[in-house]
Parts: structure tokens; C-alpha cells; sequence
């Protein structure tokens, strides 16, 4: 029984159907490499995760170094060397005051900790998210997430969650072709209409990532925090995707000129080692009394080691700088190539977080959800791994690790531009 066919047999995944035709043997870098020794250009990276590239060897040995030494012991019980170390690297680079950090081992459960913090702190208990969000797929996670297509069949509907619009200036309604902020403002209504006045906190990513990879227009965040802030609501930055150089800063709230006030992380935190994390000012970090969070698998030594490793990566190459860089070519590549195809609605992201939103007119914008996933298969089949999002499911992800070779990248988005093109001149049907 090959591996496909154990999948079908013994995985439980509601995704089975939407799993690649592809079994994975080996990664390096930014190349996958399948068990038929097929080779693939990899520009969606685990799905945002290994910002440092497939198998970096200071990572790899890092991990490997500490798994000599302790695999658990559970970092709540005992003083573990590396997760203090861990902590510490995170309080120098991330934003503002942030400075205690508590560990988990995912984005959802990062997300979870966060809001539990925040109505401990607040001593209040409704939260404000965003339409076209999304947060994570455990109840408290799904609860905060504004996306019918992640929530289908499984939309954890908890009291004192609201929703405020998503500020997407290409599908805005509120704005008559320049942005006015009015989505901003409308934060303020959510408040007052929408909520019983006990709000703890606003959570946001700073680039919609399942949503559509839609950065925040400049000066949302900031109007949005000061609402918040003459009100004593916290905010609630996730960064699960968009942070460690992946949007071409270390933090992609680093552009806002914000302070979190609470920040969660994970993805590519430690290279794909199983990590998350949520970080706040120290007030509001000592507001948990004994007691009120734990994680037995939290905080493991290898994750933190290979944490730690990644972070040191980051920095001395300095793949977020490198992000900016490249990320800035490729978008105005695509830019070009958009102005001349009549199915890119949009290209939008920072740095190598890029998503090219396809319509079927441009008038109208009608979602192409089916060509995003016709150009999905095609790049494939031609040797280019990428991935599609979207609250309508129309939108191609360009994710790839921030050590991918140029010349590689160049070809992998010919490989796209390709698709597009094909799909342009013979439209699905």
C-alpha cells in the first residue's frame, strides 16, 4: 500500500480531496523533492512556515544538538536553558514593550492564550475581529475568524464576538475610489452598536493572510488603535503569518506605527518545528495568576532551539531586508504583466507575501475561483508549488521561503504569468 492510499485509508483529513497529487520525500531550500525524484520550486513554503527555507542546517543542528541533551520536560514545571533563550530573542526583536512570552505549539492555540490573557487583564470579555479573518481552527480561534469558507460545517459561534468590515480597499463599499478610512471608523460603531460596552479586546492581522494577503491601508491601524485606546480596549496583533521577515520586517506591524499591546506568532517562528507563541507588555503578561494557562507540550526544547537557530538566521542574513527586496521586483513584475491581462484584478502584498487576485471581469470583479485553481494545477504539473486563498476563493498565493534564489523565482513566476495567459485565451468553463 503506496502512500496515497494510506491517506485515504487512516489520515483524517477534511481536505483529503484538495491534498497535491504529490509525496513528499525531501525539501531543501526552496526545493521540494517528490518520491518520483520529481523537483518543484517551492512559492508557498508549508503554507507560510519555513521562512528560513526546508531543512536550514543551523536549524537542523540546533534541533538536533538539543534533542541530546532533553526532548520534554515540560517547560511549565521546570526552568528549561532554551526556552528562557528563546524568550529573551523575542522580547529584543519584537515590537514596542512586548517582553513575556508564553509558548504553545500552534498558531490557533497562540491565538487562544492571547484572548484568554486579554479578558484576564481587561477583566472583561467580548472581542472585536475582522470580516474575511482568520485566526485559527479551534473553537475560540474559529469563534474570532470572519471567513464563511473556513468556518463551514464547523463555525464555533461563541457570545460577545463582533465583526468590524475588512478594510480591502480593491472591494470596499464604503469608499468611493480612495480610501477614507471609513472601515476604520466603522470600529467605533461596532463598539457602540454591536457590543454590551465589555469589550477586551480588537484582534487583527496586520496583512490579511487566508483572507486574501490584503495589507492594512496606511493609517488604519493607527486611527483604529486610538479608538481602541480611548476606551482601554487591548489590541491583538497575529502575526502567525505574516511575521519573521515574511512580509519584508521582522513584524509586519512594524509599518503601522502601532504598539501591540498583545502579539501572537508561530509559522515561522522555528523553521516548521511544531511552535507557537503570544507575547505581551509585562502588565499585561503578569495578569495570569497560577493557574490559568498551561501547555504540556509547550515550549518544547527542540522547537525553542530551533526557534532560537531561526531567529539568529534571520537576523545575521538578514532575510527580512532580503524580502523587502526581492518582494518588491516581483511585485512590480506583476504589476506589468497585470496591466496587460484581463483576468488579475489585483496584485497586492509586502514583501514575500504576495497575492494576485484573478477576476473573471474587471468591472464587476466577479471572483475566477475556478482559473485560481486552474492555475494552481497548471504551475504543478510545470514544476511550481504555489497556493490559493481568498474569501473567494479566487486569489494565487505567492509564499516562498526567503532564501529562494532569484533565478529560480524569475522562472517560477514566468510559470504563473504562463498560466494566467493560457487561462486568459481559453477560459474555464
Amino acid at each position: 500500500m503506496n502512500t496515497v492510499e494510506k491517506y485515504r485509508r487512516y489520515v483524517n483529513t477534511s481536505a483529503l480531496a484538495a491534498v497535491e497529487p504529490i509525496t513528499v520525500e525531501s525539501a531543501r531550500g526552496a526545493t521540494v523533492t517528490a518520491t518520483d525524484g520529481t523537483e518543484y520550486t517551492d512559492l508557498y513554503s508549508g503554507i507560510g512556515v519555513v521562512n528560513a527555507g526546508h531543512v536550514p542546517p543551523k536549524v537542523a543542528e540546533a534541533a538536533k544538538r538539543q534533542m541530546d541533551k532533553v526532548v520534554h520536560s515540560c517547560s511549565y514545571v521546570y526552568h528549561v536553558p532554551v526556552v528562557a533563550d528563546l524568550a529573551e530573542r523575542l522580547a529584543e526583536i519584537t515590537p514596542g514593550r512586548l517582553q513575556k512570552t508564553f509558548f504553545g505549539n500552534s498558531g490557533a492555540e497562540a491565538v487562544e492564550g492571547a484572548l484568554r490573557l486579554a479578558r484576564a487583564f481587561s477583566g472583561r470579555r467580548e472581542i472585536i475581529a475582522l470580516q474575511s479573518s482568520f485566526h485559527g481552527r479551534t473553537a475560540g480561534a474559529l469563534a474570532v475568524t470572519g471567513n464563511a469558507l473556513r468556518k463551514h460545517r464547523g463555525g464555533a459561534q461563541i457570545a460577545g464576538i463582533a465583526f468590524a468590515p475588512t478594510p480591502n480597499p480593491y472591494r470596499c463599499r464604503m469608499c468611493s475610489g480612495s480610501c477614507s478610512l471609513a472601515c476604520a471608523d466603522a470600529v467605533d460603531d461596532v463598539i457602540r452598536y454591536d457590543t454590551s460596552d465589555d469589550v477586551a479586546a480588537f484582534i487583527i492581522e496586520p496583512i490579511i493572510g487566508e483572507g486574501g494577503i490584503i495589507p492594512l491601508p496606511p493609517g488604519y491601524l493607527r486611527r483604529v488603535k486610538d479608538i481602541l485606546d480611548a476606551r482601554g480596549i487591548l489590541l491583538i496583533v497575529d502575526e502567525v503569518q505574516s511575521g519573521f521577515g515574511r512580509s519584508g520586517r521582522m513584524f509586519a506591524v512594524e509599518a503601522y506605527d502601532v504598539e501591540p499591546d498583545i502579539m501572537t506568532m508561530a509559522k515561522g517562528i522555528a523553521s516548521g518545528f511544531p511552535l507557537g507563541a503570544f507575547i505581551a507588555r509585562e502588565e499585561v503578561a503578569d495578569a495570569f495568576e497560577p493557574g490559568d494557562h498551561m501547555s504540556t507540550f509547550g515550549g518544547n526544547p527542540v522547537s525553542c532551539a530551533a526557534g532560537v537557530a531561526t531567529i539568529d538566521m534571520l537576523v545575521e542574513e538578514r532575510l527580512p531586508e532580503r524580502s523587502a527586496r526581492v518582494g518588491k521586483a516581483v511585485m512590480a513584475r506583476l504589476d506589468a504583466f497585470a496591466a496587460e491581462s484581463d483576468l488579475v484584478g489585483e496584485v497586492r502584498g509586502s514583501g514575500l507575501m504576495i497575492g494576485v487576485e484573478l477576476v473573471r471581469d474587471r468591472v464587476t470583479k466577479e471572483p475566477a475561483s475556478a482559473e485560481a485553481a486552474a492555475v494552481k494545477r497548471h504551475c504543478r504539473e510545470r514544476g511550481v508549488l504555489i497556493g490559493v486563498g481568498g474569501s473567494l476563493g479566487n486569489v494565487v498565493r505567492i509564499q516562498p521561503p526567503l532564501v529562494i534564489g532569484e533565478e529560480d523565482l524569475d522562472r517560477a513566476i514566468g510559470v504563473i504569468e504562463e498560466a494566467v495567459t493560457s487561462l486568459a485565451a481559453q477560459p474555464v468553463g
